[in-house]
């Protein structure tokens, strides 16, 4: 059982970081994401309603994935925003690092439970990370650009949206078929990009330019995430969520890799002490 839990949330992982690069390589990010979320509500729309008839759904439950569909909204705005203020390799780390850095430095500071010395250890080790992403100087000077304090801030709060729809999402889980949360998310990230999307004037071009990228996007983006939330039923959120961070590896490899982007070893550095430490406050935290 724990091994199909692995599997599921490492795949999951990769695919997240594979559709994070096809966005990064887009023209237009509001409009590549956007088109994604076209695929990938119609791809699954059938298995999604088929699931509602099947299961009876009590008003908690719309309540909740009303919730949900709107974090996953300000997400996927965000994210667009954010790749075009830096690079997948920096960025990236950090989005997926602080959601569940933030977590056990709530409950130590604010609720007074207590945090182990590996839990400590995992602390360390996100925040080093981060910081190297922004500030670590090779021989006295920067070796290719600094994090700028834009991309910063919305990495930042790509990661607290994370951390928001993850936990409604294993609430919501309780009530609503696990297809059926998937497509709704989906469709509200669809919903929440549809203003700029139109208005940007730049989707036939993007079409034109990415739509290979975009049907592959449509598939492996829900798909990724469904995974995961397969993986929630059979395992605690608390452990999920930071083994899924993972990708953070995967997703500073393929910037680097296929985009390439400088700053090679400082942030798969930064990448990996991210994760060590992600994984430290999710297994021992």
């Amino acid at each position: 059982m724990f091994s199909t839990v692995i599997f599921l949330v490492v795949t999951s992982g990769l695919l997240h970081a594979v559709w994070n690069l096809f966005t990064k390589q887009s023209v237009n990010k509001v409009v590549f994401l956007w088109s994604i979320q076209w695929v990938a509500v119609l791809l699954y729309l059938p298995f999604a309603l088929t699931a509602i008839w099947r299961h009876h759904i009590p008003f908690v439950g719309w309540l909740l994935l009303t919730v949900t569909v709107t974090l996953h909204g300000v997400y996927v705005v965000l994210l667009s925003q954010t790749y075009n203020a830096g690079d997948l390799s920096q960025v990236y780390p950090l989005m997926r690092g602080v959601s569940p850095l933030l977590v056990p430095l709530i409950g130590v500071f604010v609720l007074g439970e207590q945090l182990s010395i590996l839990g400590w250890i995992g602390v360390a080790g996100v925040v080093v990370g981060i910081w190297i992403l922004g500030n670590w100087r090779f021989g006295g000077r920067l070796d290719g650009p600094s994090l700028a304090p834009k991309a910063t801030w919305l990495a930042l709060e790509v990661g607290l949206s994370i951390a928001a729809y993850t936990t409604f999402d294993k609430i919501t889980l309780h009530y609503i078929p696990v297809v059926t949360l998937n497509d709704a998310s989906n469709l509200g990230n669809l919903i929440a990009l549809s203003w700029l999307a139109t208005q940007s004037g730049a989707i036939q071009a993007e079409w034109k330019a990415n739509w290979k990228t975009i049907l592959v996007g449509g598939v492996i983006s829900p798909g990724g995430y469904l995974l995961f939330l397969l993986a929630l039923h059979l395992a605690p959120v608390a452990q999920l969520a930071p083994m899924r961070e993972i990708g953070t590896v995967f997703g500073t490899i393929l910037g680097i890799v296929v985009l390439k982007e400088a700053q090679g070893r400082r942030r798969i550095t930064a990448a990996g002490l991210i994760t060590v430490g992600v994984i430290l406050l999710g297994l021992f935290g």
